[in-house]
This record gives C-alpha cells, sequence and structure tokens, in this order.
C-alpha cells in the first residue's frame, strides 16, 4: 500500500486546511486510517483515525476543531482542520492500518510521507 498525502501548506492563526491521503490499493474499504503530526524536537503523536466500518477517533487537542473522513470510491481519507492554532504546525503524516481497526498509536502497517502545515499567529 502506497500512501501518497497532500493539502499542507501555511495558513494564519483561525484558518483551515483540508489534507487528503490517497492509498493505491484495492482494499482501501477495509483499512483503518491515522493521521499524525509530529512538530520540530518532538514526538509523532496521533492526531485522528477513522476505522474500516467509519468509526472516528480524535486527540483531545484537536476534538471540535478537526474532522477525519473518508471516500472509498477514491480510496482516499481526508483531514479537515478548522481554527487552526500556531501549535498545530508539524508535519501530518497519514497511516493504514490492515486490520480495519487502527489505533491511537503508531503501529500502523503503512505510512505515508508526509505534509507540512505551518500556522502562524
Amino acid at each position: 500500500v502506497q500512501l501518497q498525502a497532500s493539502g499542507g501548506g501555511l495558513v494564519q492563526a483561525g484558518g483551515s486546511l483540508r489534507l487528503a491521503c490517497a492509498a493505491s490499493t484495492r482494499t482501501f474499504n477495509s483499512l483503518a486510517m491515522g493521521w499524525f503530526r509530529q512538530a520540530p524536537g518532538k514526538e509523532r503523536e496521533f492526531v485522528a483515525s477513522i476505522r474500516s466500518g467509519g468509526s472516528t477517533y480524535f486527540a483531545d487537542s484537536v476534538k471540535g476543531r478537526f474532522t477525519i473522513s473518508r471516500d472509498n470510491v477514491k480510496n482516499t481519507v481526508y483531514l479537515q482542520m478548522n481554527s487552526l492554532k500556531p501549535e498545530d504546525s508539524a508535519v501530518y503524516y497519514c497511516a493504514a492500518d490492515l486490520t480495519g481497526w487502527g489505533s491511537f498509536t503508531d503501529k500502523y502497517d503503512y505510512w505515508g510521507q508526509g505534509t507540512l502545515v505551518t500556522v502562524s499567529s
């Protein structure tokens, strides 16, 4: 499974961005997908995930501001980020879990290359 993340960029605080992660697989609908982020000097952290059945989970730091969705026809998972804060600045990675369950940890089977999000104050 190859994952291609896109949609990062520079945005002012309070603004929005939508990240996309396209997966090259015929079994996308059976995968759980996750988004993680890593800021400079910090460890990679969980942001959000969506199970194959559609259940979603979010880190406390992004609840109410971010949403995750998936399009099983386009084999793509999205992360809609609203009310962005400077502390949201990081490289965002998408990941795929073959079990379909996902995880709050980084125990995913495949990872994308990351897309940089910078939020200016």
